[in-house]
C-alpha cells in the first residue's frame, strides 16, 4: 500500500495543483467530509458617543465534500511468467496500478472545469470558443495567457501560486513564439522534475496534460483549467485497500485494491476557464 502512494504522487498533474486541507481517515465510500465556512463579515459607518452597534449574526457558508469515487484494480502474476522474469512482474504490475489510479483522478479533477466562477469562463464550447494561433483572427498564445491574468485578478485572487494546464497543441504554440523565450521562467533544478510542469509565464505557472478535458466534437473545444491552490480540494484514502492472495484455479498469485476518493472546487472565483480552440 505504502509503493502504491508513493507511485501515485509521482504521475500527476492536476491533483498536484489542488489541495488536500481536509483529507483524512477515509473509511468507505460514501463518507463526507464537513468543510467549515462563514459568509462574508459587514461593516457599518462608527460616530463616536453615538452610533449603536447592530450586531449580524454570522451565515453559515460550510460546504460539504463526498466521497463518491470509488477505483479496483486486480490482476494476477502466473507462476511461470514470475520465475522467468527479472525485475519481477509483480512488482512492475503495481506500478502500472499506481498510474492507472493517478491518471483515473487527475482525469476526475479536470472534469471539475464547470464548477469555475462563471465570471472566471472565457468563451464556451462550440462556436464562442477562442481559437488560439497566429493566424489573421486568431488570438496570440500569449496575450491570452495575460488576459487570464486580468480575469483572476479581477476576482481579487492573489498573484502567487497561479498555475494553469495547456493541452500539448497549445505549449507548441507558446514555444514558437518569441514572447516564450522573452518571458518564460524556465524550470531548472528539482522544479524541472515536477510532472508536466514547463516554466513560469505571464504570472502562471504552466503545466501540460493530455487530461484536459475537450467537447468531442470534430473541431474540438479544449477546457483549459487556471486558478490557485485554493480552489479545488481532493481528499484521497490515506491507505488503499490492498490484498495479496493466492489463486486456488490456477498456479499464480493475485493482487487486488480499492482506492476511495473525491474532489470538489469549494473555491469557485479561485478557477477559471477558457474555451479554446486550435488555430493556424
Amino acid at each position: 500500500s505504502a509503493r502504491l502512494q508513493e507511485n501515485l504522487r509521482k504521475a500527476q498533474v492536476f491533483a498536484g495543483l489542488v489541495n488536500r486541507d481536509y483529507e483524512g481517515e477515509i473509511a468507505q465510500a460514501g463518507d463526507t467530509v464537513k468543510i467549515g465556512g462563514i459568509g462574508a463579515v459587514t461593516l457599518g459607518s462608527y460616530t463616536k458617543n453615538s452610533t449603536s452597534l447592530s450586531w449580524q449574526v454570522l451565515a453559515d457558508a460550510s460546504q460539504t465534500l463526498l466521497i463518491d469515487q470509488s477505483k479496483y484494480f486486480a490482476f494476477k502474476v502466473d507462476d511461470v511468467d514470475q520465475a522467468q522474469t527479472k525485475p519481477k512482474l509483480m512488482d512492475a504490475a503495481m506500478q502500472e496500478a499506481a498510474y492507472a489510479l493517478s491518471d483515473n483522478i487527475d482525469q476526475f479533477i479536470a472534469g471539475l472545469h464547470a464548477q469555475a466562477a462563471t465570471a472566471n469562463k472565457i468563451g464556451s464550447d462550440g462556436a464562442s470558443a477562442k481559437v488560439i494561433g497566429y493566424g489573421g483572427s486568431d488570438v496570440d498564445p500569449y496575450k491570452q495567457l495575460v488576459d487570464m491574468g486580468v480575469v483572476l485578478t479581477e476576482a481579487n485572487i492573489p498573484q502567487e501560486g497561479r498555475w494553469c494546464v495547456l493541452p500539448a497543441w497549445y505549449e507548441g504554440m507558446l514555444r514558437k513564439s518569441s514572447s516564450f523565450g522573452a518571458n518564460v521562467s524556465a524550470p531548472t533544478g528539482q522544479t524541472a522534475m515536477i510532472n508536466g510542469y514547463i516554466g513560469r509565464m505571464a504570472g502562471f505557472d504552466l503545466y501540460v496534460s493530455n487530461n484536459v478535458t475537450d467537447d468531442g466534437q470534430s473541431t474540438k473545444t479544449y477546457r483549459i483549467m487556471f486558478g490557485t491552490q485554493q480552489a479545488i480540494t481532493l481528499a484521497v484514502q490515506k491507505q488503499a485497500t490492498m490484498e495479496a492472495i493466492r489463486l486456488q484455479d490456477s498456479f499464480a498469485d493475485g493482487v487486488r485494491g480499492l482506492l476511495l476518493y473525491g474532489g470538489k472546487v469549494v473555491r469557485p472565483a479561485a478557477l477559471g476557464v477558457l474555451y479554446a480552440k486550435k488555430g493556424s
